[in-house]
């Protein structure tokens, strides 16, 4: 995720010269992503209006931002402000396993706790 931190970085940077976007709503056959979920280290909360909170530690590198959704490309998701993008990777969508939903997101599998 150092290309995330890196853009986002560079975003604060270039924020009052970039167009302000407004977050894209979930559109309705990505439902399962809204909510909160939380893995080892990680977690990612998704609201319907397309507001995020993502948190992520890691030795030396802990990150704690609220950022906007840009939109999906397949399953996928875009998220950042104007035009500083960045995607995080979902190797498994929302799905259910028994009675919890869970996906993986950049290599980490996060459960939905709301």
């Amino acid at each position: 995720m150092s290309a995330l931190r890196a853009t986002l970085l560079a975003a604060a940077f270039l924020l009052p010269l970039a167009a302000q976007a407004e977050p894209v709503p979930v559109p309705a056959d990505k439902l399962a992503y809204v909510g909160d979920w939380q893995g080892k280290d990680m977690r990612i909360q998704m609201a319907k209006d397309g507001k995020i909170k993502y948190k992520r530690d890691r030795p030396g590198k802990n990150m704690d931002l609220s950022v906007d959704l840009q939109g999906f490309n397949g399953d996928n998701f875009d998220i950042g402000w104007g035009f500083v993008r960045s995607t995080f990777v979902v190797s498994k969508p929302p799905h259910r396993e028994g009675d919890k939903w869970k996906m993986t997101v950049d290599g980490v599998e996060l459960t939905r706790v709301d």
